[in-house]
């Protein structure tokens, strides 16, 4: 058995209770921080300059979706005011990415304290989008120092976030058991981190009081990240960075929409991830069991009411074809149209059989 597995160099605190280390670890890395937040968890970012003490030196609270090059350099405004040597970002994906932009502009390390499912805070891959079009590329270099996961912090997290965000760290499992740089330590987390997440994420559902079933979940949405930051990603990743940058979509929401249809369009391709992912999720067929399970805990599955026009369909299939990532099964323009088409009215996936060689 050949294979390579890289891993990266970054620090793990997992335990209820452990946003009260972060000054601990922030000393760790830096002597003045800027604190990063969304304006939605502007008071979440005070709490941490408290924390922090003598360590804080101001906080940035205009984190956005898809990292806007606008706001980035904003950010890199009030770094050098403040002479931030390292930034903290709490929250979810946008904050992270903002925190990622601002190593891979300023080379500022940073500490990120999750408080969604995302997953993106332990990987390499980073994201800027200016002009309707969004760039990510990979830098070992944007991979925080110190990662917190505190269960705690996402109590607080509405139910809807809570399904989008952890159907979106499945999506990064599914691709990661067919990446084409896949291999059997990818494959081992990707499939731990179906199983945690699917099994996880009804039971917040129904009681979202339950600590073990969030442990679990944030343990899950860890192993996704760790394989989204080991593999390259595939078409659902594509659909999604291109519906996000193009039409300005929400992001977890979207990636939730996609991934039923993605990984039916994959399937005939790649029966080995497919049968790894069914035994993660109680023997079902994958595209199906994702659509009900999203649709079960109450997920938007139409890209319509996400907010893509009709015209998307055509425009979105035709950008997906340029530069497309690598994918097991080949990437055409009537198929990405026919998929896009289920997605914007919420049907149900349809698998079909591989064309002709």
């Amino acid at each position: 058995m050949d294979f390579t597995f890289n891993s990266f160099p970054y620090r793990v605190i997992f335990a209820h209770g452990a946003l009260n280390r972060v000054a601990d670890e922030a000393a760790l890395i830096g002597k003045r921080a800027l604190i990063l937040s969304t304006p939605e968890q502007a008071s979440a970012g005070r709490n941490v300059f408290a924390l922090l003490g003598p360590l804080a030196g101001g906080l940035f609270d205009r984190a956005t979706m898809h990292v806007p090059v606008s706001i980035v350099e904003e950010a890199l405004v009030a770094a050098k005011e403040i002479g931030a040597d390292f930034t903290v970002a709490i929250g979810g994906g946008s904050t992270t990415g903002l925190a990622k932009a601002l190593s891979l502009r300023a080379g500022l390390p940073s500490l990120v304290i999750p408080t969604t499912y995302a997953g993106s805070e332990v990987t390499p891959i980073w994201g800027m989008t200016e002009d309707g079009i969004k760039t990510t590329g990979r830098d070992a270099g944007v991979v925080p120092r110190t990662v917190i996961y505190d269960p705690d912090l996402t109590r607080s997290l509405p139910l809807g976030m809570t399904v989008a965000s952890g159907l979106n760290a499945i999506a990064h499992c599914m691709e990661g058991l067919y990446a084409v740089d896949g291999n059997p330590i990818v494959s081992m987390m990707a499939e731990e981190g179906i199983r945690s997440l699917y099994e996880s994420l009804p039971r917040l559902a129904e009681d979202g009081g339950d600590d073990e079933a969030r442990t679990q979940a944030l343990y899950g949405c860890w192993l996704a990240g760790m394989v989204l930051g080991s593999a390259s990603v595939a078409l659902h990743h594509k659909l999604c960075h291109t519906l996000g940058g193009r039409f300005d979509m929400p992001h977890a929401e979207t990636h939730t929409a996609i991934l039923p249809h993605a990984i039916a369009y994959n399937a005939p391709a790649a029966p080995d991830a497919m049968v790894r992912a069914s035994r993660a999720m109680g023997g079902r067929e994958p595209p199906a069991a994702l659509y009900e399970l999203a649709s079960k805990l109450g997920a938007e599955m139409s890209l319509a009411k996400l907010g893509m026009p009709e015209e998307g369909i055509e425009i979105a299939a035709k950008l997906a074809i340029q530069n497309p990532y690598p994918n097991p099964r080949p990437v055409t323009e009537d198929g990405i149209r026919a998929l896009l088409a289920r997605a914007y009215t919420g049907a149900m996936p349809q698998s079909a059989e591989l064309e002709p060689a």
